[in-house]
């Protein structure tokens, strides 16, 4: 056993939050994920853990291990790619995160094209709309609004978002002149990551003849998912705000109408985050560009 196997295995067993998960993705059994604990500890003449049947919890010898051992197999890592990308050679294990509905339309087959490419790699795509915490990916592909973040943000892409509602309902409830009349009207909210989404902020012209409105809505519907709101306004239940990418084919195929068409709510462009570490590895540079050039010269949702 290499003297470098002991940071991954301890940082492993961390991110599975258990020994009988680290043996399941080790392939081993629990006693001998165990009997490898107790060997490190033995040999680093420290404790890392407190372990209890129910739970384990790291020491203060614990902590300050685990975190040097993050960023030596991180460094170890890189290292690798880098003498391997001057053989155009990118190999080990990428991990991606993105937003779920965004995920699975673009990011899954980008994926996988990716893969075609560079059919070495190891490819864990995470599709969730909670944001991703931690160190536990190598890149995020981000919607919307940034706030405190750690990470460096790349564009990959422009998004805008639209008012829009289905033709029905204008129909039935009439089309608003102006912003206020939102209030007024039945509105479709997706509630995420505890933002004041019944604020809805827009804008009019540019430069000094640029008008700003913020509107509160009340919503007669609301959701965690934006499928669902999605379905709720093609039933004609109410006016919605969505990203571009998710209701193009939509507003093209004449399922869904814009909805003061002259006032703009805040883009929502797409971004990779990418952690602010010394030297990006060679296969996240190289996912990243590929990525980037997979919505260029601009993305299919602006063909509407």
């Amino acid at each position: 056993m290499r003297e470098t196997d002991d940071p991954r295995f301890f940082v492993l067993l961390m991110k599975e939050g258990g020994l009988a998960a680290a043996a399941r993705q080790l392939g081993v059994t629990p006693s001998a994920v165990t009997q490898r604990l107790q060997n490190l500890e033995s040999k680093l003449g420290v404790r890392l853990l407190e372990r209890s049947t129910r739970r384990m919890r790291l020491t203060d010898e614990g902590a300050l291990y685990h975190e040097h051992a993050q960023k030596l197999t991180h460094e170890y890592d890189d290292l690798i790619d880098t003498l391997r990308s001057r053989k155009a050679l990118v190999r080990g294990r990428l991990r991606v995160h993105g937003p779920l509905g965004f995920g699975r339309r673009f990011l899954a087959p980008i994926v996988a094209r990716f893969h075609n490419a560079h059919p070495q790699l190891d490819i864990a795509l995470t599709l969730s709309d909670r944001r991703a915490e931690g160190d536990t990916h190598d890149l995020v592909v981000h919607i919307g609004e940034l706030r405190d973040s750690s990470q460096v943000a790349y564009p990959v892409a422009p998004n805008g978002r639209v008012l829009c509602a289905a033709p029905a309902y204008l129909k039935r409830a009439g089309q608003p002149e102006n912003p206020d009349d939102l209030g007024t009207h039945a509105c479709l909210v997706l509630r995420e990551n505890d933002e004041d989404v019944t604020m809805w902020r827009l804008s009019n012209g540019k430069g000094s003849g640029k008008r700003e409105a913020a509107v509160r809505v009340k919503p007669v519907l609301s959701s965690n998912d934006g499928d669902v709101i999605k379905q709720w306004a093609l039933a004609g239940k109410g006016v919605m705000l969505r990203s571009e990418w998710d209701v193009a084919d939509l507003l093209r195929a004449g399922k869904l109408a814009r909805v003061l068409p002259a006032w703009q709510p805040p883009a929502a462009n797409v971004v990779a985050l990418v952690a602010e570490r010394k030297g990006m590895s060679a296969r996240v540079k190289t996912f990243l560009a590929f990525l980037a050039a997979e919505f260029k010269p601009k993305p299919p949702w602006r063909n509407y």
